[in-house]
This record gives structure tokens, C-alpha cells and sequence, in this order.
């Protein structure tokens, strides 16, 4: 076709638009229909401008940058049919998503009024009710106390070894606790957290001692709690130990710090002669009760009694400052029948005597009413090794646990069935045999053994068809004298394993 025809069809059809009337009023009916439907959309909808620039603008924020530069002196009135007037609200364009969503716009109302806009209001920030709500508590891991490989080997080595050259005539008398010192008003910490604190020993002249090897001790106390947080050597000067408490028991508290004994000398012989014993801080600290959680403590079992280092507070259930100690010795503050609050043991408390205090770990224990503790310990037998502590502890349990009070005295060699006062079909055997004897040296420990005659009263308990159920051992006194350093103790420990068990 040539181009003459096509301008010649071009002017035909401009001339038809221009001169045929029904061209013209159905033209005008179509503008005023797409005007009156505006007017009714805005009525219905409730659609004003100030709507339409904000969303336009934020739509316009994931789209282009450039654009909002561009747009940045827009600002609309309100132009809803709503007979008031809004102050006119600037917008500033360089909000960023987390900053449009602290503007007086509310994006949830905008969604909910306009259901149409979904597709803005997901590509934009939302301020849902959720996200004003403090977030879900967490569940801390209880504080524990391990020792660390070959522990034993490792700790006679670092004592054996030479001190180094900077530290070998310097002696710790101090401390620095960066994260505690200098702190004028009490210091305030949340419970369930654990709190790791580092302090550094330091010498005579204020300077940091560069050698470990000290033995010092922290003591956490509270009104119904009580802790020793295990200190952890980091062998140059440096020690850490860990504050945790249960968000049951905020409150205020004392954490007190000692120095015991100085670069291993509590291993030496008489040790007693070498113990500093210096309270270096008490420093007071507030536990505010937070929204941690720590796990439940379950209720020790026997897989628990291999666990090398047991490391856990006292915690107070009762009070009362009115019960004097009777006649026949007793500390009776609550009923025999007061319960222990779970999970922090099981049983009757008021028998433990302790006015409401109770000890627990990584589990917890069970307290044997004397009803459960003879069907617990009927037809056993129970053999007890140690100093004379052991002896006090046999009358403890006879006194206050069997409720047997026939048994005045425990001497040294003791071999008695003891039968069950409330039903005599029920016995217990208790062997006891203290390492404080006449025909022996005194305080002689685990080389009383030596001795022929009790090595082989001993061997007869153990390698006869019937043997003990149980071994209790507490020597701890006789053998920290009688040894002269650890590497004796282990030989004379190998010497009386010979005795107690299988060759």
C-alpha cells in the first residue's frame, strides 16, 4: 500500500471523530460514568489522600530510591469527604524499613482496612502484636563442676615444677576482681544467668603473681541460699569461678572470697602450719529475678555415685529462730511429718534437723522416713572404714533415721546387728573399724592394714563367701597426717585395695 493511501485513510477517520455527533455524546458519558465511579469508590472505601500518598510512598520504597528523591517535596492534605481538617504530615524519605515502622502509621490498620493492599504490605515492615512481647524465656544449663583430665597427675606436676623466674620469690597476698572492684553502689546481676567472674592474683607490691597454684575459696550467701562456687586454676595468676542462682531465690547476697593456703602449700606436710586463711573481699550483690529458666533437678540414682566432683548449694524452706536445742540434744524447729519442697528433695524434712535447710547437686536426695529407711537397709550390711567421724555418723543415723537409741557408744571395732525396735523381723549389719587403735600407730590411716592382724581381720570380711554390701570410708583425717605427700597416699591407697578387693 502506498503511503499517499495510508495518510489518505489517517485524515478519513480523524474527520468521522471530529464531525459525527454520536461520537461525541457517548464520549461524554463514558467520563462522567468513569467520574461517578470514582466519587463512590472514594465514599465507600473511605480512601483519602493522605492513605494514598503514604502507601504510594512506601510501595515506592522497595521499588526505586531514586523515585522517592524525586517525590521529595510531595506532601497531600487530607482529601477525604469527611468534613475536618488534618494538619498536613511530612514525610521523610529517608526512613528506612525498621524506621517506617515507628511512624504514626499503623500497617496492620492499613492491611485490615485495605485488603486489596496485600501485596504493599508484604513487601513492607508490619508491626504485629507479637512483636511488642518480650521474648520467651530461655533455659539455661546448670553450673558444673568437672575436674579435667588426669587431674591428679596434672596437679603434682604443676606443684613439682620450678616456679618461673619473674614469680619465684613472689608470694600472692591480694586480689583484683575487675568486674566486681571499684563498683561504689551493690552490684547487680539476674538469676538463672550464669555469671563468670576472673579475678587475678597479686603480690605484695599490688603486681599480678604469675604462677597458680593458690587455694582459695568463695563463699555465696543469702537469705535462703547458700553456695561454694567452685574455682577453676588457670595456672598463671588468673582465676575463674561461676555465680548462678535459681530465680526462685532472688534477693541479696555476700560473695566472700578467701585465700586458704598459697602455690600448693596446703599439700605439704602439717599443713596447718602454711594456711594464710585471709578473707580478701566480701562484696554484696543483688540477684534481680529474671525471665531464665534452668532445668528441674531430678532425684539422684545410683549412676550418680560415679560422678567424680558433686558441686551444688544449700537452700532454705523453713525458719523458725524459736527452737532451742533439747535436753537429749535435738534441734526439733519444724514437725518430724514438715515436707520438703520439690525438687529440691524428697521426704520429710523436719526430720533432717536442720531448721529447714537442705543440701542438693546436679540431683537431689531422697530423705528416708524410718519406715522406708528399714525397708531400705533390711537384711544389708554395712561396713565403715575411717577416723573416728565415721562413729558419730553410725549414732546419727541410728539415733535419727532408725529410730533405734539402745546403741550408746560405737567403740573402735564395731560388729552389731541392729534390729528394727517397731518390727523385729527387720536387721541391719554394721561393721565399723576405726583406724584409731591401740595395738597400732596413732592416726595411721590406710597403713593400719600393715599390721597383720588387721589386715587379716579385714581380708576375712572381704574374701569370705559373704561379704560386706556396702564400704563407707572416711579417713580423710588420719591419712592427711599420717602420708607425708600424695605420691605415699597412692601407694598406700593400691596397698589397702589389695585388701578390700579381688587380687
Amino acid at each position: 500500500m502506498s503511503t499517499s493511501q495510508m495518510q489518505e485513510k489517517a485524515a478519513n477517520f480523524a474527520w468521522v471523530l471530529r464531525s459525527n455527533p454520536m461520537v461525541h455524546w457517548w464520549f461524554k458519558i463514558l467520563m462522567v460514568g468513569a467520574f461517578l465511579g470514582i466519587l463512590i469508590f472514594w465514599g465507600v472505601d473511605g480512601f483519602n489522600m493522605n492513605t494514598f500518598q503514604n502507601n504510594f510512598v512506601m510501595l515506592k520504597l522497595n521499588d526505586s530510591e531514586v523515585f522517592l528523591k524525586s517525590q521529595k517535596d510531595l506532601n497531600f492534605t487530607n482529601l477525604s469527604f469527611a468534613p475536618h481538617l488534618e494538619k498536613p504530615q511530612p514525610i521523610d524519605l529517608n526512613l528506612t524499613h525498621q524506621n517506617l515502622a515507628k511512624t504514626h502509621v499503623n500497617l496492620d490498620t492499613l492491611t485490615q482496612t485495605h485488603p486489596h493492599n496485600n501485596n504493599i504490605s508484604n513487601s513492607t515492615p508490619q508491626v504485629s502484636s507479637n512483636s511488642t512481647k518480650a521474648p520467651p524465656p530461655t533455659e539455661n544449663p546448670w553450673v558444673s563442676a568437672e575436674f579435667g583430665s588426669n587431674y591428679s597427675s596434672n596437679l603434682l606436676a604443676k606443684w613439682l615444677a620450678p616456679g618461673g623466674e619473674p614469680c619465684k620469690d613472689s608470694k600472692t597476698v591480694d586480689i583484683r576482681v575487675p568486674d566486681l572492684d571499684g563498683n561504689n553502689n551493690k552490684i547487680e546481676l539476674s538469676t538463672g544467668d550464669i555469671h563468670e567472674i576472673v579475678f587475678q592474683a597479686l603480690d605484695d607490691l599490688g603486681n599480678p603473681h604469675c604462677l597458680g597454684g593458690d587455694y582459695f575459696e568463695t563463699d555465696l550467701s543469702g537469705k535462703n541460699w547458700k553456695a561454694r562456687p567452685p574455682i577453676k586454676d588457670m595456672g598463671n595468676g588468673t582465676y575463674t569461678f561461676s555465680l548462678q542462682v535459681h530465680p526462685d531465690f532472688p534477693g541479696d547476697y555476700n560473695l566472700t572470697i578467701i585465700l586458704l593456703f598459697r602455690h600448693y602449700e596446703g599439700l605439704k606436710f602439717s599443713p596447718t602450719r602454711f594456711a594464710f586463711d585471709r578473707v580478701l573481699r566480701v562484696i554484696p550483690i543483688k540477684f534481680r529475678k529474671s525471665a531464665s529458666l534452668l532445668p528441674e533437678i531430678r532425684q539422684c540414682n545410683k549412676f550418680d555415685y560415679t560422678k567424680d566432683v558433686w558441686s551444688g548449694r544449700w537452700t532454705r524452706h523453713a525458719r523458725n529462730d524459736s527452737c532451742p536445742i533439747s535436753d537429749d540434744g535435738r534441734y526439733r524447729c519444724q514437725e518430724p511429718s514438715f515436707p520438703c519442697q520439690h525438687p529440691w528433695c524428697d521426704g520429710p524434712l523436719g526430720l533432717l534437723e536442720s531448721n529447714g535447710w537442705i543440701y542438693s547437686t546436679h540431683c537431689s536426695f531422697k530423705l528416708f522416713s524410718t519406715e522406708e529407711a528399714w525397708n531400705c537397709l533390711n537384711n544389708r550390711w554395712i561396713f565403715w572404714w575411717g577416723d573416728s567421724n565415721h562413729c558419730d555418723t553410725i549414732r546419727n543415723i541410728l539415733n535419727f533415721v532408725l529410730d533405734v537409741h539402745d546403741v550408746r557408744l560405737c567403740p573402735r571395732i564395731f560388729d552389731k546387728n541392729i534390729t528394727n525396735p517397731s518390727n523385729p523381723s527387720q536387721t541391719v549389719r554394721f561393721t565399723a573399724f576405726s583406724t584409731v587403735i591401740l595395738t597400732i600407730p596413732q592416726l595411721s590411716g590406710l597403713n593400719s592394714l600393715i599390721n597383720a592382724s588387721i589386715g587379716s581381720v579385714v581380708e576375712g570380711l572381704f574374701f569370705a563367701k559373704c561379704r560386706p554390701d556396702t564400704i563407707i570410708m572416711n579417713s580423710g583425717l588420719h591419712d592427711g597426717v599420717f602420708w607425708s605427700n600424695i605420691r605415699q597416699f597412692v601407694n598406700g591407697a593400691d596397698f589397702a585395695l589389695w585388701h578390700f578387693g579381688p587380687r
